[in-house]
């Protein structure tokens, strides 16, 4: 655990965030060869299949993962008021939430991922391979819930360090299978989404056996668990406006799915490869962004508004410098990186524009996530919502779909950016603003 209410503010942030990076990149590397192994070994169908079925389990998890960040706020603002019994409570409420939530998402994806995928348009010659990749998929829910709780949890306490030892174990063990199913057994999609549970699940135990050795406050006893109904209703206080912005940016996603799968499976690839190679890229700012929500909650619990700011300056900084450099990547390697997914030469040149087209205003959704993150940190959740609607909804889907009818495929790209553009502007004038500084979650906790 790491107290971040003490020593140079910038140089605390970076460090925090450091393994949560390193991590990220290993969980974006077994997502990459996923997607290298299906684009290259199966087929650009296969990829499409997969890209096609990324947004509903987006959206159906979304909510769990939502709430789980709120509950995961909660505990970095006692740990910096130094509440432990309150962080015990907090832990274990998360948990008995995390279990029963898992089985009700299982259960709705098996369900309806078929009607789902008929919605957005999913070409009949995909939809058998993306409804049995998220039946497998949704079967492995509580692993992956599991996993990711514990690991914010131990975020929320400090600890960066061994949900990335977790990570790289599951990593390696991923790319390993998808190597067996794929390539010795002929699985396609389906042996991808086995090896993806598989090996979640087994991360998830070994969270679980290093929270039973070394966590006193952390230890999963499930005949003891405590539910406490005033730490759920601050944890869902905070987490569901954040769940249902996820869910939102899952139906944008959706949206925007839906519109490209209009023009056939090459379009389709190519988004999965350009979203991909974006994510990819974007990893060191989520993780900032993630290590300033952190470093917020924990001084909103001391009370260090003063070092907030200062923190919040210093991401703000990382943030346009890393831009900087995700520009020149996507100008100089566009057709390069779309190329390790897909070598078909329509799909190259339509994924390269996409990285073209969003790459010179990386720096706009960037430096506003930093503002989201210290806002969210700060226990108001309820603007992250409004500004997701505004940028997304209002701006963004709008702006795709308008383009799309003069510009094609293209005019997709091209909303994207400006809707980027536009929530900068809202969330920049939000936080100077300073209503942030006004949220009180734990006082009289």
């Amino acid at each position: 655990m790491k107290d971040l209410t003490e020593g140079h503010e910038g140089k605390q942030i970076f460090t925090f965030a450091l393994p949560m990076l390193i991590g990220s990149l290993f969980q974006q590397l077994y997502n990459t060869a996923d997607s290298i192994i299906v684009g290259r070994f199966i087929g650009k169908d296969a990829m499409a299949a997969v890209s096609g079925a990324n947004p509903i389990m987006f959206l159906l998890t979304s909510l769990l993962m939502g709430v789980t960040l709120g509950f995961s706020i909660l505990v970095s603002q006692y740990y910096g008021s130094k509440n432990m019994k309150k962080i015990k409570r907090t832990i274990d409420t998360t948990y008995i939430f995390i279990f029963i939530t898992s089985i009700i998402i299982t259960i709705i994806g098996i369900i309806f991922s078929e009607p789902i995928l008929k919605i957005m348009n999913t070409p009949d010659v995909i939809m058998n391979q993306s409804k049995e990749y998220l039946i497998i998929i949704f079967s492995g829910t509580i692993f992956s819930a599991g996993y990711n709780s514990v690991s914010a949890i131990l975020r929320g306490l400090g600890d960066s360090t061994n949900p990335l030892i977790f990570l790289i174990i599951s990593t390696i063990l991923n790319i390993v299978l998808d190597i067996v199913f794929i390539l010795n057994f002929n699985m396609g999609v389906n042996g991808v989404a086995l090896a993806t549970i598989i090996a979640q699940g087994i991360s998830f135990i070994f969270s679980i056996i290093y929270l039973n050795k070394k966590h006193e406050v952390l230890k999963i006893r499930f005949k003891g668990l405590k539910y406490d109904k005033d730490i759920f209703k601050k944890g869902l206080r905070l987490g569901i406006p954040s769940a249902i912005q996820q869910m939102l940016f899952s139906f944008g996603n959706i949206a925007l799915q839906s519109l490209v799968n209009g023009y056939g499976t090459s379009a389709m690839a190519a988004f999965g490869a350009g979203t991909k190679v974006e994510t990819f890229i974007s990893i060191p700012i989520m993780n900032l962004g993630a290590a300033v929500s952190t470093f917020v909650a924990q001084n909103m619990g001391a009370g260090k508004l003063d070092r907030i700011k200062k923190g919040v300056k210093s991401s703000l900084f990382m943030a346009a410098s890393l831009s900087i450099v995700v520009l020149v990547i996507f100008l100089m390697f566009n057709k390069e990186l779309i190329g390790l997914f897909n070598t078909d030469k329509e799909v190259v040149d339509i994924g390269s524009r996409y990285l073209m087209t969003v790459g010179p205003f990386f720096i706009a959704i960037s430096t506003s996530f930093m503002l989201t993150s210290a806002i969210r940190g700060a226990g108001d959740s309820m603007f992250s919502l409004i500004s997701s609607i505004i940028s997304l909804w209002a701006v963004r889907i709008p702006a795709s779909y308008i383009f799309s009818k003069y510009l094609g495929v293209n005019g997709i790209w091209v909303g994207i950016p400006v809707g980027w553009i536009v929530g900068w502007f809202v969330t920049f004038w939000y936080y100077k603003k300073g209503m942030w500084q006004k949220k009180d979650i734990i006082k009289n906790s």
